[in-house]
């Protein structure tokens, strides 16, 4: 009896070992499974991490460009034109070239940027708005660098176009950060209320730099009065006026009749 379970103990050894052999094969191509599908997470994680810093990226150059530098470019050129000292004008002038150049370069900046990183398929209105922005801006740089001669009759009809042109491109980039802010929260989940308030801050300060550029000349003048310029009267200065010329009637009238006494006497 006991040398047949010594037998049977041998055989049970191989047995044993060709059932364990390939569950221990198995743990190495499982461990293998499951380091690869932590891998991939961890690439997908690094992947969502850079796309989401080349979104804000993107955002930043065009607010810059779109959002600050152009606008100010506008208020900068409205002080040119009335400023009445020549070398304070020219100096304005060439702030605003200098301002409008570095938003061209930081708006062609993003675009490349978006180009590489995005998908553009253009099937929303940022996309839209940014690929007709990005158009509107180089005609607007060319249409600068050719300019006619001050005094001829086509600088008139251009400086109409190149005003309008850009005043439509400071608004629709204001109205495109707007749009990009709403895909960016879509995008990435994240609240946008702080973004929103800074931008708003901002458009509405330089609204109102731009208004009392306007306003500015026509408010000075309030405090000046001409010799051509008709003043309007105090109450108190129309009283003693009244009560002078009825003083001066008194005495017109005393001095016809005396005047008439003395002719009669």
């Amino acid at each position: 009896m006991q040398h047949y379970s010594k037998m049977l103990a041998i055989l049970a050894i191989p047995a044993c070992q060709a059932l364990l052999l390939p569950l221990a094969a198995d743990q190495p191509g499982e461990a293998n499974h499951i380091h690869g599908h932590k891998y991939a997470r961890q690439n997908l994680h690094k992947m969502n991490a850079k796309i989401n810093k080349d979104i804000a990226v993107h955002g930043l150059l065009l607010w810059s460009s779109m959002g600050f530098l152009m606008p100010l470019g506008v208020l900068v050129i409205r002080l040119s034109i009335r400023e009445e000292n020549r070398a304070r004008a020219k100096a304005f002038f060439l702030l605003h070239v200098i301002l409008q150049v570095l938003a061209l370069i930081l708006a062609t900046s993003g675009a490349i940027l978006s180009i590489k990183t995005f998908e553009n398929s253009f099937n929303n209105h940022h996309q839209r708005i940014g690929l007709i922005l990005y158009v509107a801006i180089w005609v607007q740089a060319l249409a600068g660098l050719l300019r006619p001669r001050r005094g001829t009759k086509r600088r008139s009809i251009w400086y109409f176009l190149h005003w309008v042109l850009g005043t439509a491109v400071s608004l629709l980039g204001i109205i495109n950060i707007y749009t990009g802010i709403i895909a960016f929260h879509d995008k990435t989940s994240r609240a946008t209320w702080v973004w929103n308030i800074l931008f708003t801050a901002q458009v509405s300060l330089i609204a109102f730099l731009y208004l009392f550029i306007e306003k500015w000349d026509y408010m000075r003048r309030q405090g000046v009065t001409s010799g051509n310029e008709p003043t309007t009267p105090s109450p108190d200065n129309l009283v003693s006026s009244q009560i002078e010329s009825r003083k001066d009637l008194v005495l017109v009238s005393c001095s016809k009749q005396n005047a008439l006494k003395n002719l009669f006497d």
